[in-house]
């Protein structure tokens, strides 16, 4: 993982949006430090991850993946070889497990049928064209595409969740239209596409989101207060939030 984007010219932007990105990025870098992910073994892992962590907590992936690890199930093939019922009662502990085992086969048959199971084929596109490809297997959504786009493919797609939109709904710099697309573009637009600051970026907001800037943000402890109109209101009013 690269240093912190500072000591990256090639990540410096003009603007002022861009700078100011840059510096919440590296408050969150220096408190923090680099969060090493996508915990996964490999590409493969890392897609199938980013399917079963939908709508469920990691912890409750990392159970779905020991199964599939032990019952030797972690291959396009052998996806497509299992019983969809079999499949789905591995992977049972991620939630809506009959859900995500057809999104899981739909991955593999795509993978069988268009790549002979040539990961490394698949995930060498471009990234505008690999994504639009993501999107039109089922069961794979936006934040699900940019998933495997950053954390396997190493692609500069930024991932918007419910923790990014919190935090920069706080900051004050949320886009004024609200959707996916547009909070993207915030840092599309605003950052240089670096795949590397893309990923410590967006895990450095989600664990960030987890532990300070909570459902009830702690802003007395937040490293980000002074930059953050919520955080300010806070500080000002003498609000100190509970865990």
């Amino acid at each position: 993982m690269k240093q912190p984007a500072d000591k990256e010219s090639n990540l410096r932007t003009p603007t002022p949006l861009g700078a100011h990105l840059l510096e919440i990025y590296q408050r969150l870098y220096q408190l923090h430090g680099p969060q090493h992910w996508w915990p996964g073994d490999g590409p493969f892992e890392t897609i199938i991850g980013a399917i079963l962590t939908q709508n469920t907590a990691w912890k409750n992936v990392e159970r779905a993946l020991d199964n599939l690890k032990t019952a030797q199930a972690l291959s396009p093939q052998r996806l497509r070889e299992l019983p969809i019922e079999a499949l789905a009662q591995l992977i049972r502990p991620s939630g809506y497990f009959n859900t995500k085992a057809r999104k899981l086969k739909a991955l593999a048959h795509h993978l069988g049928d268009r790549y002979q199971d040539d990961l490394a084929a698949f995930l060498s596109k471009e990234t505008a064209l690999l994504r639009q490809e993501l999107l039109a297997i089922y069961g794979i959504g936006e934040e699900t595409a940019d998933d495997i786009l950053l954390y396997a493919a190493c692609l500069p797609s930024f991932v918007i969740d419910t923790y990014t939109r919190r935090i920069v709904r706080r900051l004050g710099v949320a886009p004024q239209k609200d959707s996916y697309g547009a909070f993207q573009s915030l840092f599309h637009e605003n950052l240089y596409p670096d795949a590397n600051l893309f990923n410590e970026y967006h895990a450095l907001l989600d664990r960030h989101a987890k532990e300070t800037c909570r459902k009830s943000p702690l802003c007395d402890s937040c490293c980000l207060a002074d930059l953050c109109p919520t955080g300010k209101s806070a500080v000002k009013d003498g609000v100190v939030a509970q865990p």
